[in-house]
Parts: C-alpha cells; structure tokens; sequence
C-alpha cells in the first residue's frame, strides 16, 4: 500500500469530518433548564464570588468543567458497571453465577477489573509508531465520550442542547473510526493492520444504513433535536410502534457499528488474534475496551431516544430503564447468536439493510407529502 496516497486519503477524510461537527458546534442551541444543574451552578458562581480574584472567565471555565465533570463520571461508573451485567446476564443464560467473590454479590468486581490493569506493564511495540500508538486508544475514547454531551436524560438534563443533535452525533460517533485506523497502522503488525481494515469497512459500510434508519424519525418529527423528537413522540406514539421494522434495522446495525457480536469480526481473528488492538496492554488495552462499551450505552440511549420516548413518561429514571432494557437485548444477542463470517457481514449490510433502509425513506417521504 502507498503511505503517502494512505496519509493523504486520511487526511481529506478528518478534514471533512472536523468541518461537520465545528459546523454543527458553530450553531446557536437553547439553554438547559435542568432544576439540579442550576443548584451546582448556582454553587459554583456563589463559591467564585466570594473570592474576588476569580474573572468572568474563570467562572465560565468552572462551570463547564464542573458540567463536564457531572456527565463524566456517572458515565464511566456506568460504563464500568455494563461490563458486570454482561457478565452476570450471560452467566445467568449458561446457569453459572459469574463474579461473585469481590464484595456482596460481585458488586466490586469492576473496580478489580480496573485496578488489574492499572498495575499491568504498559509494553509499547519496538518497530511501532510510539506516538500514535499511545494516541490512538485516547483519540478512540475522546470521541466515544464526546457524542454524549447532547444526549438528553430527561427534560431539560443535558450538556448541550443542540439543534442539530442528531446530526452531531453521526458526525462524531463516524469520527472514532480513525483512532481504530491509527492503531493499526502504528503498531506496525500486518494482524493489527487488517483488523483495523475490517473494522473501519465494517463500521463505515452500516453508518450509512444507521443513517437511513434515523432519516425515517426525522421526517416525522420534522426535527434534528433529540428534545423536540422526544417531545414530539409525547403528543403522538412511540416510533417504535410504526417503525418497528425501522427500529430493528437500527438496532441490527448498531451491533454491527460497535462491534458486538455477532459481528465482532475484528476481534476473532480465529479466536487468535484481538483485531486491530492486538498489540496493546494494560491501561491502553482498558482505553479501547471503555470507548466500545461507551458507544455501545451511547447507540442504547439513542435506540430509547428515537424510538421508546425517551424520559417519557416523565423523568431521568425512566429513560435509563429503557436503555438498560436495549442493553439487556445487546448482551443477549451475544449469548444466542453464533458469529458472522465477514461476507454475510458486508451482504447482509450492503444488499439488505441498505436496500429496504432506503425504501423506507422513499415510502415515509411518499406517505408524508400524500397526508
């Protein structure tokens, strides 16, 4: 493969992709109303009045750190604590008891999990691309977590209420694909090389059915923002209901987007060979394993989002029980279903999915301008 012609088409593909999003962020959007976020808010202005020596601008920058800090980490404790329902879903289907041994009931299993590959040795390859070796697992993760800061809870719960949320999203979930090419090709291994390949073909070839499917919501609801959808499912029914078709297309593609299985084909390499992360270990390892269950609860929040209404019937609560309802599906999908060979893979997205995704779109779009 020619380096130069590779760095060049990498190049022109961030720069497309970076343009999207600084369009998207470049867009005025509404305030959040959300009753908590205003308390620590009004915590923070109180603290930094106090002491004269804080600027306007530091106060701002309190404020965003202390928003960032509010969605983060619940966040990671969320992530941390998917990885033990997997576990104990899956023992619980093949009659085992999975973690049980660390604190009551397992319930400390993932911060022994965390703590094993903290102490690990970080080994970084001879022949790789220190660099971005080290920068691909942080990039992976950056934008698996920046997708979330437009991702309403309940109300008025959310970082960043964009106008173009939908598309926000898209843009940067798509934007991960290039901390799994980096990672590959600075490792300097032809295994990691060609797991990353695949992935990337795997990952780019159902964004567009993914895509396709939310086309369908947002004639309905004649809206890009996740509020106004949610809302908009209040006054009618839930989309799940007339698209239920619709929504098990997005939910077959997820699966594919994230790779879970069945389709985790970068990770199988004949059960040998881990795919495009092959070569990391301990906390690089744990970066790429936290980006994958990261998106895996960002597409479960979407799912509830575009298709169960939401924080409907009225709160927060609500809209977990339905994303971890989506997750329980994710992890039983895992349990059930055997694994893909690659070309059923790329067949089943590019001459099934593809076709009826877009006959969706034209049918709806039909339907619409008729009634």
């Amino acid at each position: 493969m020619d380096l130069d012609l590779f760095h060049r088409v990498l190049h022109s593909l961030l720069s497309l992709r970076v343009w999207t999003v600084s369009q998207v962020l470049a867009l005025p959007e509404p305030e959040a109303t959300s009753p908590s976020l205003l308390f620590v808010e009004g915590l923070v202005v109180a603290f930094c009045k106090s002491d004269l020596s804080f600027s306007s601008t530091s106060v701002d920058f309190l404020l965003t750190l202390v928003r960032a800090l509010l969605l983060l980490l619940p966040l990671l404790i969320a992530i941390a604590y998917l990885t033990l329902i997997e576990r104990k879903v899956i023992a619980s289907m093949q009659r085992r008891k999975g973690p049980n041994v660390v604190g009551f009931f397992g319930l400390l299993q993932p911060f022994a999990d965390v703590l094993k590959l903290m102490v690990k040795e970080t080994i970084v390859p001879s022949v790789s691309n220190r660099f971005i070796f080290i920068l691909a697992p942080i990039l992976t993760l950056f934008f698996s977590l920046l997708g979330w800061a437009v991702i309403p809870v309940s109300s008025g719960q959310v970082f960043v209420d964009l106008n173009l949320g939908v598309l926000y999203v898209l843009a940067v979930s798509s934007l991960g694909v290039y901390g799994i090419i980096l990672s590959g090709w600075s490792s300097n291994s032809r295994y990691a090389f060609l797991g990353s390949l695949r992935s990337t073909a795997q990952m780019v070839s159902y964004e567009i059915s993914i895509a396709l499917v939310i086309i369908n919501v947002l004639l309905c609801s004649q809206s890009l923002n996740f509020s106004s959808i949610v809302n908009f499912q209040a006054l009618s029914v839930w989309l799940i209901i007339p698209f239920s078709v619709v929504a098990t297309m997005f939910f077959i593609s997820a699966l594919a987007e994230t790779n879970r299985p069945p389709f985790d084909l970068p990770e199988a390499e004949a059960e040998l060979v881990a795919g495009y992360f092959v070569e990391y270990s301990s906390m690089t390892f744990a970066l790429f394993f936290v980006a994958e269950y990261g998106s895996i609860l960002l597409m479960c929040s979407n799912f509830a989002l575009l298709f169960l209404g939401g924080w409907l019937p009225f709160s927060a609560f609500f809209f977990s029980v339905k994303a971890l309802l989506v997750v329980f599906f994710f992890v039983w999908v895992r349990a059930a279903f055997p694994r893909y060979r690659y070309d059923q893979l790329m067949r089943l997205g590019w001459k099934i999915l593809l076709p009826v995704s877009l006959s969706y779109v034209i049918l709806v779009s039909g339907l619409l301008l008729i009634y």
